[in-house]
């Protein structure tokens, strides 16, 4: 099985390191940002040349963001021969929720669904408002490989059939987005198909002078919750389970798209 692993937290992070350990019984090759991308969303950097460099074998650097990474293994590692999936993370944080939009991670995923590539973001749920909190990349590689088995199982159509007839029936288009709480793994209560949940951010704003007498401003928003909404990826992860979501590209808001249809008039 030939696996294209890639993140936003570059490619010395741990997550990213424990996701190829975890997976290293198949082909892998790492190809990551260079350093930190996250939060750069599904950017593709059009406007100046990108550099990959090999750093050891089947591991690789590029000097743009995630979406970059998999564009250019791709092309470039793979000549266009398609990996069998594609791996996103381990994200240093929680991807849930609206965050989708802007994390990077997730566009690594997501970019590969675009090629027509089964492709999930894997995320570890931490709390950061926490000091000295332990960091269990391995949970969420296992729980990842859990996630694997069960759902290509399932879309093979047979329990205990090999991941790649579960990949031949993968959804065209889809990505699963996979956050995992940060406990030990025999903790992890489960894990939970949901849906895309609803997170709660200030909108704080800090506004500053520089030395020069320049106004300038920090992006500052913090987390305050999320809404309560039953089954969805929020809920699961803050119960201690392993929250699954099936993504798509087709974002139509189909309700209102079939309430205007034929309708529009101009």
């Amino acid at each position: 099985m030939k696996i294209l692993i890639s993140n936003d937290d570059g490619v010395s992070a741990e997550g990213i390191k424990a996701l190829a350990r975890e997976f290293s019984d198949h082909s892998v090759v790492v190809v990551a940002p260079e350093r930190e991308r996250s939060t750069t969303g599904h950017s593709l950097t059009l406007h100046k040349p990108l550099r990959m460099h090999r750093l050891e074998k089947n591991v690789y650097s590029v000097s743009g963001g995630p979406a970059d990474c998999v564009l250019v293994a791709l092309n470039e590692i793979y000549k266009g021969k398609k990996p069998d999936l594609v791996l996103s993370g381990i994200n240093r944080g929680a991807n849930l929720g609206q965050d989708v939009f802007y994390s990077g991670t997730a566009s690594a995923a997501r970019e590969a669904a675009n090629h027509g590539i089964p492709a999930v973001a894997v995320s570890l749920s931490l709390d950061f408002q926490k000091k000295g909190v332990k960091e269990n990349y391995g949970t969420a590689a296992r729980g990842l490989r859990q996630v694997l088995n069960q759902a290509l199982a399932h879309f093979a159509g047979k329990k205990g059939a090999s991941w790649a007839a579960g990949l031949r029936s993968w959804h065209p288009g889809m990505m699963l987005n996979v956050n995992v709480p940060n406990l030990p793994y025999g903790k992890v209560k489960g894990i939970g198909i949901a849906t895309q949940g609803y997170r709660i951010y200030s909108t704080k704003l800090l506004k500053r002078v520089d030395f020069r007498g320049r106004n300038y401003f920090w992006i500052g928003g913090e987390y305050q919750g999320f809404r309560n909404l039953k089954d969805s990826d929020c809920w699961y992860v803050d119960r201690g389970y392993i929250a699954v979501t099936p993504l798509e590209l087709d974002t139509t808001m189909k309700d209102v798209y079939l309430e205007l249809k034929g309708k529009w008039r101009g």
